[in-house]
């Protein structure tokens, strides 16, 4: 039995017989209702790679959209099994763009097509039921947004990128947070329409995605500050007929005085195939590189950051080591070629390399990266600047021997948020990426995004 169905069936259950009994108080009184509004301008100047299977060139994409958002988040009813409800309804409208500038009919689109233009509008509506018992609380529903170290949602355009399935978080032992689920659909950052996960270059999808993890902090009642910013962590994932995944992370912070702290962040992923993976629909294309066994899964990926954080200013720089036998994998909708896939693409994975252009996750590529941020909060509060560099190298070519490729990246990003005032909570965000990369399988190309946030609170 699927774990909605289950968790429904519970549901049911548990309402008929302690709602009645125990009324909606903490329902009501914990329940929290958030408009949020974005609106975004998106550019993308293609240098290469441009001719169609037409002979025709590419069309850069220019376009803009904004999207109003209505999130209601109730507390949880009294009594020993405590129920609640999330629900998010979405409505995106296109600004501008149309024909010419438009990435028509793609899983990756940043607004959903009509014909050879965009669409007007769009919309979707989900919801979660939840339920809690002590401090294990059980999310089912379609409106899911896991930050996992397996899976993550993405919010890089408009809207954003939600689950459907259950996910079961307990923190009843002390100093441990356990997480488990099953994911069955996703809907992407540009859809209406649900589908099953996926990998790069897959055309065939699965509805099941099971996972399990601990996040660990083993000091985290000790006085010692040294030991207490400690987290361990492992999680196993299973998306199935593409691959299994084996993560291992290690966090911690350490206080060096007033304003002041180093942070080292490890990271490892050991993936496999499973099932179908490799026959015709279920290849995973390595991220457009190298396989010793074509189609199949088969990587290990390790990570290392570090963080200098000096009162205002932040200096990070990072390693990122891939296996030669594979690209790094994660759940990504891109390839789909159904037409409800349509905007399902778009995804984050759990590495520094997910940039804003490449994703630096070819087999055998070795990634340095850097990055500087400064808050202005002692001379305009709310406003903040960073810069990142990312260099590739050593990436191995389709064909075994072939030449070792290299891309690199620059990112700049700058954020203001009001803080007081009529306006206060208003955000704007300003980002800009220069990639480069031959044969890499991400074309060249500058990027611009210029996004809009406001958020209103009613409760």
């Amino acid at each position: 039995m699927k774990l909605m169905t289950l968790a429904v069936t519970v549901g049911t259950g548990v309402l008929s017989q302690f709602v009645v009994a125990d009324g909606n108080a903490g329902f009501l009184e914990d329940s929290h209702v958030i408009l949020g509004s974005r609106s975004m301008y998106y550019d993308a100047d293609v240098r290469s790679n441009k001719a169609s299977k037409t002979g025709a060139h590419t069309p850069d994409e220019r376009e803009a959209a904004t999207a109003l958002r209505l999130d209601y988040k109730s507390g949880f009813t009294q009594g020993i099994i405590g129920f609640g409800i999330d629900a998010q309804a979405i409505e995106a409208i296109h600004l501008d763009g149309g024909t010419g500038h438009h990435l028509d009919g793609n899983a990756n689109s940043f607004f959903p097509s009509n014909g050879d233009s965009a669409a007007n509008n769009w919309s979707r509506i989900n919801a979660n039921a939840k339920f809690r018992v002590s401090q294990t609380e059980l999310h089912v529903g379609g409106a899911l947004a896991p930050a996992l170290p397996i899976l993550l949602s993405n919010d890089s355009r408009v809207t954003p990128q939600t689950y459907e399935g259950g996910i079961l978080t307990s923190k009843d032992i002390p100093d441990l947070t356990f997480t488990a689920g099953e994911i069955n659909k996703v809907s992407g950052r540009a859809s209406s329409n649900a589908t099953g996960l996926s990998v790069a270059g897959a055309t065939k999808d699965s509805d099941s995605f099971t996972f399990g993890g601990v996040d660990y902090t083993p000091f985290g009642r000790s006085t010692n500050s040294l030991l207490k910013n400690l987290t361990v962590q492992y999680y196993y994932a299973d998306l199935e007929n593409f691959y299994k995944q084996n993560f291992f992370g290690l966090i911690h912070v350490v206080p060096l005085g007033d304003d002041q702290s180093f942070k080292t962040d490890l990271r490892y992923f050991d993936s496999t195939h499973d099932g179908k993976n490799g026959q015709a629909g279920y290849a995973f294309n390595n991220n457009s590189g190298y396989a010793k066994h074509a189609g199949e899964v088969d990587n290990k990926t390790y990570s290392a950051q570090f963080t200098y954080q000096l009162g205002s200013s932040s200096l990070m720089l990072g390693h990122i080591g891939i296996s030669d036998d594979g690209g790094f994998v994660w759940a990504n909708q891109g390839s789909l070629v159904d037409p409800v896939a349509q905007g399902a693409g778009g995804s984050d994975f759990y590495l520094f390399t997910n940039a804003m252009v490449g994703s630096f996750s070819r087999a055998g590529e070795q990634v340095n990266v850097g990055q500087y941020t400064y808050d202005f909060r002692n001379w305009v509060p709310g406003l903040k600047a960073s810069f990142a560099y990312l260099s590739g190298d050593n990436i191995k070519a389709k064909v075994a021997g072939g030449s070792e490729l290299h891309e690199a990246e620059r990112d700049m990003r700058l954020d203001y948020v009001v803080q007081a005032g009529l306006l206060k909570g208003f955000g704007t965000t300003i980002r800009t990426g220069n990639y480069h990369g031959e044969n890499t399988g991400t074309s060249s190309q500058d990027q611009t995004r210029i996004i809009f946030n406001y958020t209103y609170n009613f409760m």
